[in-house]
Order: structure tokens, then sequence, then C-alpha cells
């Protein structure tokens, strides 16, 4: 027996005209090729069978020959070829036309999905006339753009990060409620979880797109739904860029005579850093490769500015005025 139609589209063969719709149309949505862009093949098989199913089942509905449908019910395609052909039309539907019957045109990109027209050939099923070209998926309207389903502005949600999130990378999960068109072209609402790898270095402003998960409207577009990054203050370090920048208070005494900086990266580390040079009023020590991750660049990243605040006594003994003098030559 060849393929089963009643499986592909999940009906009985019972099955009214209504319940083939019904089938089709949520079939139809779950595995359209622009739907499943990281499964893409398998979608394109499975979105061709879903439309050759419909299409085969509606000609059989059309032509009311209940003996041609015992035939197959009974003995599957193989027992139709000995039958005449139905001498259907010779302007075969492809796969978008079947779904543009249901959605008004194609609404996910028609010129990328790359499926082929459905198909009955007379070697496969005994439907000479069902034929059709190898003509790629294609927009039903006339060029014009007329009847197109408008698809709305993208719905952007801001996604607060910290620095230290922005520096190793996380991955967060969101729990979205939205509003859907159900099989039966009602509103309903459902939940997902959709999860978010946040890349080490991202900046804010990124933008996380998951296409069509904003709400659906009747005869519209479903939206895009968009995360945007946003820094969360620190109260440490300060970004700039790929650089990260730091204030560190010394007292007089360790500015002129050396001290040694130690600090907590935000990953965790311990550094430990001498100073032996005079610190000046100003004075900034660059630590290399100590910065944010370029994302643009893997394995580098930016430089650590740490600036030093000399703290300066607000009052000196007699004795410590002369002591000081001495010292500097003063």
């Amino acid at each position: 027996m060849g393929v089963d139609y009643y499986n592909v589209l999940n009906v009985g063969k019972t099955a009214t005209e209504d319940d083939l719709k019904k089938a089709y149309r949520k079939l139809a949505m779950k595995w359209h090729p622009d739907k499943n862009p990281n499964n893409k093949k398998e979608a394109e098989a499975q979105f061709k069978e879903i439309s050759e199913a419909y299409e085969f089942y509606s000609f059989l509905q059309i032509l009311s020959d209940p003996d041609k449908r015992q035939v197959f019910d009974q003995y599957g395609e193989e027992g139709l070829k000995e039958m005449p052909s139905p001498g259907c039309s010779n302007n075969p539907r492809n796969a978008e036309d079947i779904f543009a019957e249901f959605f008004g045109s194609s609404p996910f990109g028609f010129g990328s999905a790359g499926v082929k027209s459905t198909r009955f050939s007379s070697e496969g099923s005994g439907f000479a006339g069902f034929g059709g070209s190898d003509n790629i998926f294609r927009p039903a309207s006339d060029g014009t753009g007329a009847n197109m389903p408008k698809k709305p502005p993208p719905v952007e949600s801001k996604l607060p990060c910290s620095l230290e999130e922005l520096y190793s990378g996380s991955t967060r999960k969101m729990k979205i409620s939205r509003t859907v068109v159900d099989t039966n072209g009602r509103l309903v609402t459902e939940s997902e979880i959709l999860t978010i790898d946040v890349k080490p270095g991202w900046k804010k402003g990124t933008k996380i797109t998951f296409p069509d998960k904003g709400n659906e409207q009747l005869n519209q577009l479903p939206a895009d739904l968009v995360f945007v990054i946003d820094e969360k203050s620190h109260d440490v370090y300060k970004r700039d860029g790929n650089d990260l920048m730091r204030d560190y208070k010394v007292t007089l005494a360790e500015a002129l005579g050396g001290t040694t900086v130690k600090l907590t990266t935000l990953d965790g580390r311990a550094l430990t850093i001498p100073v032996n040079e005079i610190v000046k009023p100003g004075y900034e020590l660059v630590l290399a490769e100590e910065g944010m991750p370029i994302t643009k660049e893997p394995g580098n990243r930016g430089v650590l500015k740490i600036k030093f605040d000399v703290k300066f006594p607000t009052r000196l003994t007699t004795d410590q005025r002369t002591a000081l003098k001495r010292a500097l030559g003063g």
C-alpha cells in the first residue's frame, strides 16, 4: 500500500470535509518550512505531504464517488491504478495555493521555502491529470501585495542583565503568554518558555528576535518578539565599550611609598597587582585582557583601567609636617 493519507492528516476514514479542513489548518501551520528554520528539510517534506493529502481527499470529496473512495479505503493508492483517470483540471494547485485558501496568502515569505508544488503523478496514483510543474513556492497574489496579511511591528521587551552575566554569558528562561489563533479560527491564550543564550561580551541594545512569537490576530500575521539587552549598573565596575573601568582609593603614604592593588574580577578571580610607581592624582593603571570579552573576536578581551584616587590627610601634626619636609627635601 502507498502513502496512508489518513495517517498523514491524523483523521479517520469517516472524516468529513470539515474534519479535513481543520486537520490541514493545524498541520500546515505547524510544519510550514518558514516556521521551522532549524529543521527546514524535514518541514518541507512534511508540509508537501500534508498538502498532497489534503488535495487528494478534497478531490475525492468533490467527486463524491463512493466507489473510488471505497477502493482507496480498501486498497490505497495502488488500488486506483487500474481505474480510469478522473479527467480533472490541467491547472493543478501548488502547496502555497492550498495554504492561501486557508490563510489569505502565504504569510511566511513564500519565496524562501523552496517547497515544490503538490503533485499526484499518473505513475504513483493513476491520477494523470493531477500532475503539476516543479515551480517553487510562490505567492498567489498578483505581486502588488493585495490581500496580503499585514505583519505588525515587532514587540520589544527589555532584558536586564548584570555585568557578570554579560562578562561570562548566561542562559535565561523567559515565560511568555500570548494570544494565538487556533485551528478553529478562535483567539486563545497559550504559554511558552523561551530560552535565551546570553553570549559573553554582548552589549546594551543587542537584540534577540523570536520570529512569530508575538500575539496573533485574525487575518493578520503574528508579530515578532524581540528582547533587547539592558545593562544593570554595577557597584564596582563600569563598562566602556569592550573595556572595564574602576576607581581605587589609596592613602598618601601608599601613593608615595608603593602599594598592592587587590581586586576581584567579574568572574570571581582574585587579582593582586603590585604598584611601585609614585601614584599621582589621576594616575591610571591599565591591565591588558582583563576587560569585557569581544564578541566578534573570540578569545580576546578589552582592558581593565584602574583609576587611582589619592586620599590626602585632612590634618597633620607639627612633627608629621617636619618629617614630611625632611623626607621630601623641603
